[in-house]
């Protein structure tokens, strides 16, 4: 009819794709979020995925050179789930190293203390070569802040899901760190700090995690958006070159098949930048 204004259809436009691999830029500015604890019952797809891919078999990712790579399991966690992440770090030619923490739920300035640094140093012996750091969730925030306090030590640090810039989390788990914290000041006393857990701390680990990364030290965090337990724009270094997006949940982060491939290429070039 006339005068009647006619629909524009929109095109498409092509997908481009700058790298291998997704980098996002963090927002700068977010509310409060309540991340979706159910989204997380999907983890045993990935786990099912990765045994399906090529990556998992050491195929079509960058040799390793024989050097150490402490892994460092999430709140609640023990080394056990990450078996998997150790056999195939083996299968491409690192030297996996357990955190040998026990349970991930006591105060991280102890957990280092007392057990990390006796990983980090059996590696160093070992291998006779700078050690790279692997952390899960809260594991990666603790690797963040062993990275900060002793950097001559460390070739490279990556965090798996890790709220590195503070925490936004499901109400479940908050009320879950509250338990552990009273715990902790019960177990330990004047062992530890008043503020024990809490971001109000001022014991070395905080300290340590407040600390830049020096630049020589390779630094990589990934994260999904579809993460049901932190806020995904927490895990970020807000540096697009060393956040990486990938499709998949918070716990299926140690079993993620696109993740191990970031993994191995990072640790490449860490690598070459030594």
């Amino acid at each position: 009819m006339p005068g009647r204004p006619r629909t524009k259809l929109r095109t498409p436009k092509k997908a481009s794709r700058p790298s291998k691999f997704i980098r996002r830029q963090s927002p700068k500015a977010h509310p409060q979020a309540d991340p979706n604890f159910w989204t997380e019952a999907l983890f045993g797809a990935e786990v099912l995925l990765l045994h399906a891919m090529p990556v998992y078999y050491g195929f079509g990712v960058p040799r390793g050179d024989d050097s150490g790579v402490v892994l460092i399991p999430g709140f609640l966690g023990t080394d056990l789930y990450l078996t998997e992440l150790h056999s195939w770090l083996g299968r491409i030619g690192y030297r996996p190293y357990f955190s040998g923490i026990g349970i991930n739920a006591d105060c991280p300035n102890l957990l280092v203390q007392r057990h990390l640094n006796e990983t980090i140093e059996k590696a160093l012996d070992e291998t006779g070569r700078k050690v790279h750091l692997i952390g899960h969730s809260l594991g990666g925030v603790i690797a963040r802040s062993i990275a900060g306090g002793r950097p001559k030590d460390i070739a490279s640090v990556i965090t798996l899901a890790s709220p590195i810039r503070g925490t936004v989390t499901n109400r479940a788990i908050i009320t879950a760190a509250d338990a552990i914290r009273l715990r902790i000041l019960q177990e330990h006393g004047d062992g530890v700090l008043p503020h024990c857990y809490t971001g109000r701390c001022t014991c070395n680990f905080v300290d340590s995690l407040r600390r830049d990364v020096p630049a020589s030290l390779l630094q990589t965090a990934i994260y999904t958006r579809d993460d049901g337990i932190v806020d995904w724009r927490y895990c970020t270094t807000r540096n697009p070159e060393s956040d990486y997006e990938v499709p998949g949940t918070h716990i299926g982060m140690a079993f993620n098949p696109t993740a191990y491939a970031i993994v191995a290429d990072r640790l490449a070039q860490a690598q070459c930048s030594k």
